[in-house]
């Protein structure tokens, strides 16, 4: 991947601030910075205690002591049985283009399977363009309409997969 230093750990307290600019400056970077999304929604700034829910894990990626990204999954309200939300997936500029995203989506998955859950699903917008694509070569297929009940009204498209 990216070098012998990168590590794909669970989120600790002290990742909060790093994680919530990370999540904020790629949404301002794609012109996605509006309301209804995840850029205002004040758990973005408490992303370790908001994965403490039961039923929910959250990765991140670090090389030499830096943090690059991350990405988890969340009992979402409003799912059906089953089915989690694959949220929070971001990353770095510089961190993008190499492997990471689909290593962290591969853990989520591993882990979402793990804890007994059938399926995926996600929200997005248009602006995220490679994510999206980077979504479709790894399995989600796109739905009607939202499942859930994320609050994330800012976010038009939505995937699904079986894990």
């Amino acid at each position: 991947m990216v070098n012998h230093t990168l590590i794909i750990r669970a989120l600790k307290p002290n990742d909060n601030p790093y994680l919530a600019k990370i999540i904020r400056s790629a949404l301002e970077e794609f012109g996605a910075n509006k309301p209804g999304t995840v850029y205002f929604d004040p758990t973005t700034d408490a992303l370790f205690e908001l994965f403490q829910t039961p039923g929910s894990a959250y990765f991140v990626a670090e090389e030499a002591g830096e943090l690059l990204g991350g990405a988890g999954f969340f009992p979402t309200n409003g799912l059906p049985d089953g089915i989690a939300e694959l949220v929070k997936m971001y990353l770095r500029p510089e961190a993008r283009g190499l492997g990471l995203a689909k290593l962290l989506i591969n853990k989520t998955e591993e882990m979402a399977k793990k804890m007994g859950y059938a399926g995926l699903y996600l929200e997005s917008m248009p602006e995220l363009a490679n994510a999206l694509t980077m979504y479709e070569k790894m399995g989600y297929h796109y739905l009607e309409g939202p499942m859930g009940n994320s609050g994330h009204t800012g976010c038009g498209l939505w995937m699904f997969k079986n894990i």
